[in-house]
């Protein structure tokens, strides 16, 4: 009989994830080849400043540029800037950091090489309002779309229509130069345009796109904001704009990926183990219904799997906000969880987004297992009324149960690990 001690089993597959997609792995295998002229660099993303690092050690000459990460999310370069900004809800730093990425690339040549680091939270970091809008307009956006449960593909579609970097606007200003685009995908299904609301990647999503999303999921715009989207008037490049030609991109890291490095690291520690999906979207409460009915089906019927194994899942889910808690979509997953294999015994979870931050709090997600539910009510609280409340954080933090990994200096989305043994 193999024996384990669950958390750390599971940890050390966050840690087997996390770890393929390492900053200096990723960018030692894609780097572009050096131009005649300058290079320079830009980025934006949770792990931007990590990315910036490890290409100044792996590019071995001088680069200049500008790159800008969360608050608390830098790290020393020696010769490219590293800026902080809000995440996920935009502010004034982030305002000047656009506006600094945007000035990086002005006045470039064709022998000039432009590299763009491009990972999860890119987005929030690059706040720059269409002309006729303000910051404030594009921070009651984020605000309103954060609150939505709408996925990330949708929230990005109508990002792009109110911005002047976003939509592959940063990539166009770099015209006549080379870009190289080198993504960390947080994106289910790994659509390079939609990783940080694409600022050097054009797609073919227009106004008519973002009203048809803002229908779909029933987003309450500011009028102001709604008509704006309906004038057309900030519409996106295509893909066919002349200066797109000499662009490329790579996507360099991602939950798939991950996934897969953290399936081979469960087997070979002697754990069988499988991959639901590496692009679950949805409520997370209800992804994490499906996850404990196939969880339930396994500890009483070896079905679809025989125990013991390890349940993978990768994506990104989202939350609708109707209460007032504390929390992000990994949390509220695992309470969710929790109730559906509450009195379960041999079955352990870990839910933690590969950044290290879950939500607005410093956790990256936290532990569930079958007693998660008897240990809250011991303590007095009601895991219905946490859940109803967007309180998951409340929740786990009351029983010493968040996972607190810190800032991971990547982003590949959440990673989902159910050990039933």
């Amino acid at each position: 009989m193999i024996v384990i001690e669950p958390r750390k089993f599971l940890v050390s597959l966050f840690q087997a994830a996390v770890a393929a997609a390492d900053a200096d792995q990723a960018i030692r295998a894609h780097l572009p080849i050096k131009p005649k002229g300058r290079t320079v660099v830009v980025g934006a993303g949770k792990g931007a400043a990590h990315l910036a690092r490890a290409l100044e050690r792996a590019w071995g000459e001088p680069l200049e540029g500008v790159v800008v990460t969360r608050y608390g999310f830098g790290v020393p370069c020696d010769t490219i800037e590293v800026l902080e900004a809000s995440h996920p809800v935009p502010d004034a730093a982030g305002l000047l950091a656009s506006e600094r990425l945007l000035a990086a690339v002005s006045g470039l040549s064709e022998d000039d090489l432009v590299i763009a680091l491009i990972c999860g939270g890119g987005s929030a970091l690059l706040p720059a309002p269409a002309d006729g809008l303000d910051l404030a307009d594009e921070t009651a956006l984020n605000e309103v779309l954060l609150a939505s449960g709408a996925p990330i593909s949708a929230m990005n579609t109508i990002r792009k229509q109110v911005s002047r970097i976003k939509g592959g606007r940063l990539a166009a200003a770099a015209w006549p130069a080379r870009v190289v685009s080198l993504i960390v995908s947080d994106i289910p299904g790994d659509n390079a345009a939609d990783v940080a609301s694409g600022p050097t990647l054009a797609d073919n999503s227009g106004p008519d796109d973002a009203l048809a999303a803002i229908r779909r999921y029933g987003i309450h715009l500011p009028d102001k904001l709604l008509r704006h989207i309906e004038s057309g008037a900030s519409a996106p490049p295509l893909p066919s704009d002349p200066r797109f030609q000499r662009h490329s991109h790579r996507i360099i890291a991602s939950a798939s990926i991950s996934l897969e490095v953290a399936a081979s690291a469960a087997r070979a520690a002697g754990i069988p183990a499988v991959i639901l999906s590496d692009s679950i979207e949805g409520e997370a409460r209800e992804a994490a219904h499906v996850h404990a009915a196939i969880t339930r089906e396994v500890r009483l019927r070896n079905r679809p799997f025989t125990g013991p194994v390890v349940i993978l899942s990768g994506g990104e889910t989202t939350v609708t906000l109707k209460g007032r808690g504390k929390g992000g979509r990994n949390t509220e997953f695992l309470l969710s969880l929790a109730l559906g294999i509450d009195g379960h015994e041999g079955v352990d979870a870990l839910a933690a987004d590969t950044d290290g931050i879950d939500g607005s709090e410093n956790n990256a997600g936290a532990f569930a297992d079958g007693s998660t539910i008897l240990r809250l009510q011991s303590s007095g609280l009601d895991p219905f009324t946490l859940l109803s409340n967007n309180d998951a954080w409340t929740a786990f933090h009351a029983l010493g149960d968040l996972f607190v990994p810190g800032p991971t200096g990547t982003n590949v989305n959440d990673f989902r690990a159910i050990l039933i043994r």
